[in-house]
């Protein structure tokens, strides 16, 4: 018997049916007959679960392989991806006439490449800046901060630090000039062509910085330029010899007063008194600083040695005491030894004085004791070495090796 059998009669009344309105008869297939099977054992929703769980697994297992395939062929390389922008970059240009292009939505438009990595210019600072001093800041630490010379601090801020770094104070208010130079304000009757030769630069130097705003068209004769009294110019450049109120050089047995405007310490007329030997030795038991080095571009023309409150401080050679007081000028107490010899010594910020006017002192002998008066911001011993030929000489020249 075959698998198909067409029933043309129907059973009921026995007549012929249609061809169209035919049924089709099945034999059972494989399929069937084992669902048949499942379904007579009570086994046939069971079977059923775990075909569409199989099914279910399947379909899962296919997406992962389709998308582990996917990725594989995409790069990750950004180095790859930056080499293509490159490569796009510089392809030469084509000339495209400007009824060529084309914008908005639909439209055929002339596209940018977005670029990876955007590199911002940085413009050099023009203006005057406000620093706060902190605790433990030096002249040098804020000149290293805003890459300027330590004498461009002092320059642009004579009016609270008076050209001397041990006035520097927690707290103050410094202007810090956007490049080396000086800081000047204008004065009622000033002209251009002596300020800036004072400064020694050209007048444009000035005119043409863009911070001051001076107009070359309209600042009219340089002798009495259009300049309001008050304002404030940045010199670039410029330079000026520091004003030092400390001690002056050249206080000897045979002229002491010259140092009457220092303070109470100044000594009269002297005659006589020990010579030194010519040499030195170190007025302290310590042989290190404890604060500022010699230091010309920021005028300080001394060395600061390291020593607690009290310690001794002794004469570095024989001499004559010319000067044993108080400074009005930021040194405290300060003795100076006048050594015969064309060289004088100077000791600052002592809270003790062994010593008076006139009197003879031993190199090595004590002098005085460490301390911290005047402008001081702790303990330790302001030592100077002078003469009368070249004014002050770094220390470190004349002392033995530590």
């Amino acid at each position: 018997m075959t698998d198909e059998k067409v029933l043309n009669d129907h059973p009921d009344n026995g007549q012929k049916q249609d061809p169209e309105n035919a049924r089709v008869e099945r034999a059972p297939g494989f399929f069937d007959r084992w669902t048949q099977v499942l379904f007579q054992l009570g086994l046939g929703g069971s079977a059923l679960r775990v075909a569409t769980n199989v099914l279910l697994l399947l379909a899962v297992v296919g997406v992962v392989f389709l998308m582990r395939e996917f990725y594989q062929n995409v790069p990750t390389d950004t180095t790859e991806i930056d080499n293509r922008a490159d490569e796009v970059i510089v392809t030469p240009a084509v000339e495209i006439e400007e009824e060529q292009i084309f914008t908005g939505a639909g439209t055929r438009g002339v596209s940018r490449l977005a670029q990876i990595h955007t590199n911002i210019p940085s413009r050099p600072r023009v203006e005057v800046i406000t620093y706060e001093v902190q605790e433990g800041d030096t002249v040098f630490a804020i000149a290293e901060q805003y890459g300027l010379d330590p004498q461009t601090v002092l320059w642009g801020n004579y009016n609270i630090l008076l050209d001397d770094p041990h006035n520097l104070r927690a707290g103050q208010e410094l202007s810090i000039l956007p490049v080396d130079g000086t800081y000047y304000e204008w004065q009622d009757g000033d002209g251009l062509n002596g300020v800036s030769e004072f400064f020694g630069v050209d007048p444009e130097a000035i005119i043409n910085y863009p911070a001051n705003r001076l107009d070359a068209a309209t600042i009219g004769d340089l002798a009495r330029p259009n300049i309001a009294p008050g304002t404030w110019l940045i010199v670039p450049g410029g330079e000026r010899l520091f004003i030092s109120w400390s001690a002056p050089v050249g206080v000897t047995r045979d002229n002491p007063a010259v140092a009457n405007i220092l303070g109470d310490g100044s000594c009269g007329a002297i005659e006589g008194g020990a010579v030194g030997f010519g040499s030195f030795v170190w007025p302290a038991e310590n042989h290190y600083l404890s604060g500022y080095d010699w230091s010309p571009e920021t005028n300080h023309r001394g060395i600061d040695i390291a020593g607690h409150e009290g310690a001794g401080v002794y004469a570095a050679d024989a001499g004559v005491i010319v000067y044993a007081g108080w400074n009005n000028y930021g040194y405290g107490n300060m003795i100076i030894i006048d050594h015969g010899t064309g060289f004088q010594t100077l000791y600052a910020h002592l809270s003790a004085l062994y010593v008076g006017c006139g009197q003879s002192t031993g190199q090595g002998e004590a002098i005085g004791a460490f301390g911290s008066t005047g402008r001081s911001s702790g303990s330790h011993l302001h030592f100077e070495i002078m003469t009368s030929r070249y004014g002050k000489v770094n220390p470190w020249d004349f002392l033995p090796p530590p």
